[in-house]
């Protein structure tokens, strides 16, 4: 599975941005599907966790502004980032784990300006 993830920018503190992370194939057996993101000088912090049928888990860090989903017509994960602060910069990356495999994709970078 390949991973393509699309929609990073600047964009000013308080604003919104949605990500799309679109696979090469079918998702909709895909076990997990994440987002992380990675600040620079930090580790990589999941952010996001969407399973097979489309539960979703948002971390206590971003619960209340960001929220994420899941299109199996058009395998498509998306994140949807609102109230962004300037800490929310940083690279985001979409992940998938399926059968003992994991994938990742090229990262876009978000930056939030004070």
């Amino acid at each position: 599975v390949q991973l393509q993830a699309y929609g990073g920018g600047l964009v000013e503190a308080g604003g919104s941005l949605r990500l799309s992370c679109v696979a090469s194939g079918s998702i909709s057996d895909i076990d997990f599907m994440a987002w992380y993101r990675q600040a620079p000088g930090k580790q990589r912090e999941v952010v996001s966790m969407i399973s097979e049928n489309g539960d979703t888990q948002i971390p206590d860090s971003v619960k209340g502004r960001f929220t994420s989903s899941k299109d199996n017509v058009k395998n498509t994960i998306y994140l949807q980032m609102n109230s962004l602060k300037p800490e929310d910069t940083g690279g985001y990356y979409c992940y998938a784990w399926d059968d003992g495999n994991e994938y990742w994709g090229q990262g876009t970078q978000v930056t939030v300006s004070s």
